[in-house]
């Protein structure tokens, strides 16, 4: 196998443009592996639409970060209390205390939480259950 990945060029259907140096170039990691390339001419109408769209997918990101930053902290601090003004021998309380833990894990880091915290908290919270050695099995 070689260092370079498969390329695929798909036409634009709006410009059909070929490559050059006046040209975009937009590409893509498909799914199951390789690159698609696309080649635009700078008036290309799919390439404006393609930029509009990509500014106000930016603009909604900041918009709901600023929304989320400001609400989140009050947000939190309603959970955490409703999770500790839980009764110690409710049946709920191992699902309030991961779902505690795993707000303040995210709130942490201010992004995404990787899979092996999550499965710390949840084994921390919900061990496995240990086989009982008076059982036996035939």
């Amino acid at each position: 196998m070689t260092g370079k990945p498969e390329t695929e060029r798909v036409d634009c259907t709006d410009c059909f443009a070929l490559p050059g140096p006046d040209n975009t170039r937009i590409v893509y990691v498909r799914t199951g592996g390789g690159i698609s390339e696309t080649w635009h001419i700078p008036e290309c109408p799919a390439l404006a639409i393609m930029r509009i769209n990509t500014e106000e997918g930016g603009k909604r990101v900041r918009e709901q970060g600023a929304w989320a930053r400001g609400v989140f902290p009050a947000a939190h601090e309603r959970l955490r209390k409703a999770a500790v003004a839980m009764a110690a021998d409710t049946a709920a309380r191992p699902f309030s205390d991961a779902l505690r833990e795993l707000v303040q894990a995210q709130a942490d880091t201010a992004g995404f939480v990787v899979l092996h915290r999550w499965t710390e908290i949840l084994e921390r919270h919900f061990p496995p259950e240990l086989p009982d050695p008076d059982r036996t099995t035939e």
